[in-house]
């Protein structure tokens, strides 16, 4: 059966179909690597390591996702125990997290990458036990939130940045950011 477009064009059935399914191809393939919160999935594809060693100016070898991003971990989750759990936290410090698979590393890491399940049921990498997040106040390449310092839903946070032996001592990177309490999120720019 054949249809017209109301612009005297002709158009069958079949062309209707392979043009629907082609779109919908199409859509699939535009697909983004977010989960449901806005926190970055690692790519679980060969070649893309979830987590991986660069050397970042002054910081020296730190653990970096797969965008490039420093990682960091807070010494009040030391213990494994999640407490960066509310938005306010997770929009500033975001959780790396992991869908379908367990996290992959580059052969230079000399500690044990794993995963945890977050209280908002995402999965999220630890490295030797320690969750990782990103600083979202930073670019790709830049080590700035070592040793910064915030606070919220009353717990006060120490970010560290992590090298690819453990988590650095004190805060002691080179980076240009000032450390100090942020009075919990204010210092923040948005």
């Amino acid at each position: 059966m054949k249809q017209t477009d109301g612009g005297g064009h002709i158009w069958s059935r079949a062309a209707i179909a392979v043009i629907a399914v082609g779109s919908a191809f199409a859509l699939t393939a535009c697909g983004d690597d977010s989960d449901d919160n806005g926190g970055a999935t690692a790519a679980m594809s060969s070649g893309s390591e979830t987590v991986s060693v660069d050397s970042l100016g002054g910081a020296g070898d730190v653990l970096v996702d797969n965008d490039g991003a420093a990682l960091y971990t807070p010494d009040q989750e030391a213990n494994g125990k999640i407490l960066c759990a509310s938005a306010d936290c997770t929009a500033i410090w975001k959780p790396l997290s992991v869908s379908g698979g367990s996290p992959t590393g580059s052969s230079d890491i000399e500690g044990e990458l794993g995963t945890i399940k977050r209280p908002d049921g995402d999965t999220q990498v630890t490295f030797d036990g320690k969750p990782l997040y990103s600083f979202t106040e930073e670019s790709a390449g830049e080590v700035t939130g070592d040793g910064f310092e915030d606070d919220f839903d009353g717990t006060h946070f120490v970010w560290r940045v992590v090298t690819p032996t453990g988590v650095s001592p004190s805060g002691s990177s080179s980076g240009d950011s000032d450390t100090g309490d942020s009075g919990g999120g204010s210092g923040y720019s948005y």
